[in-house]
């Protein structure tokens, strides 16, 4: 399938989509993950993989841009959602150079920027090994999308 929007459906009960990420959910509050929750997941879905990008931070790298928040994966097909501050499952590597989720933190006076929580159905087991960066779990997983979609949440710093 690739990368392409399907019609499962995530959501979260901390914010809507285009709407403003409590400031819990920040680097600038407690940090901790907002709480998500999925449904209409392809039957057969083995696993799922949950990602936080923020494309509009003024970097960019060789093949890369953006800044990564979380990279969560091997997450039983059986789930419909994490808790706030979920992340007991596999913890890949974000831009802040750890492991687990750091929350928005867009550079002062930068504006408004999105959020991307992006949510993966595999059809395969997890098995991956932890530490991977998104773009690392993005190379691994393609092959096994099945369905994916996303949440979109903002936030500024003034």
């Amino acid at each position: 399938m690739g990368f392409a929007l399907s019609g499962m459906q995530l959501t979260s009960a901390a914010f809507e989509t285009g709407g403003v990420i409590p400031a819990k959910h920040t680097g600038e509050g407690e940090d901790s993950s907002p709480p998500l929750a999925w449904a209409d997941a392809p039957e057969g879905t083995r696993s799922f993989a949950v990602v936080c990008h923020d494309p509009d931070a003024p970097l960019v790298t060789p093949g890369h841009y953006g800044f990564v928040h979380w990279v969560l994966y091997n997450i039983p097909g059986t789930e419909s959602g994490l808790a706030e501050g979920g992340g007991a499952h596999t913890l890949g590597r974000n831009d802040f150079g750890k492991s687990g989720y750091g929350g928005p933190m867009p550079p002062e006076g930068h504006g408004t920027h999105n959020y991307f929580f992006w949510l993966m159905a595999l059809d395969r087991e997890g098995g991956l090994a932890p530490g991977l960066t998104m773009w690392e779990l993005l190379e691994k997983i393609e092959p096994n999308v099945t369905a994916m979609n996303r949440l979109v949440g903002t936030y500024r710093r003034d």
